[in-house]
């Protein structure tokens, strides 16, 4: 027989308490802190009101989470727009917020960033075949989020 852990239930003042030190880890979204609201066993109206008095402290900001949503992936993983706007959808972002989060993107660094991977998986792939090459090309960073037509500018510049 398996043993489901109980889990505990808090009052909504313990529960701001572990909110706001969830929140002050690493910038989460409403839908993030309510998910984990309903896991302390909160009712409905307690999670909401908990949500707005986060927003209020400043504690929880979905636009400055998108921020460092799209500095990250753009950044680090080096995603392109489209990917990142598909991940910040899929978190339940508003429209308003994500266009912010795109203002953290840098033209110049963006291109770069394109051409770099470009340039790396050109140096590794094994396809001989130049049509069938260019498209594995294409795919692959069209896959990482990247708009065709800079794709398409990318590989003219590499020939």
């Amino acid at each position: 027989m398996e043993r489901q852990k109980k889990q505990k239930t808090y009052t909504p003042k313990e529960a701001l308490i572990k909110a706001a030190a969830y929140c002050a880890y690493q910038e989460r979204t409403q839908q993030e802190v309510r998910t984990k609201l309903y896991t302390y066993g909160l009712e409905p109206d307690d999670v909401e009101e908990i949500i707005v008095r986060l927003g209020q402290e400043k504690m929880l900001d979905e636009e400055r989470y998108a921020q460092a949503y799209v500095r990250g992936k753009y950044g680090l993983k080096k995603w392109g727009r489209r990917k990142i706007v598909q991940g910040l959808k899929a978190k339940g972002i508003s429209d308003y917020c994500i266009k912010q989060g795109l203002k953290e993107i840098d033209y110049d660094v963006y291109e770069q960033n394109l051409l770099q991977l470009l340039e790396k998986k050109n140096a590794t792939e094994k396809e001989k075949n130049p049509f069938a090459r260019r498209q594995k090309l294409t795919y692959y960073l069209v896959s990482k989020g990247y708009e065709s037509d800079l794709v398409q500018d990318a590989l003219k510049k590499l020939e």
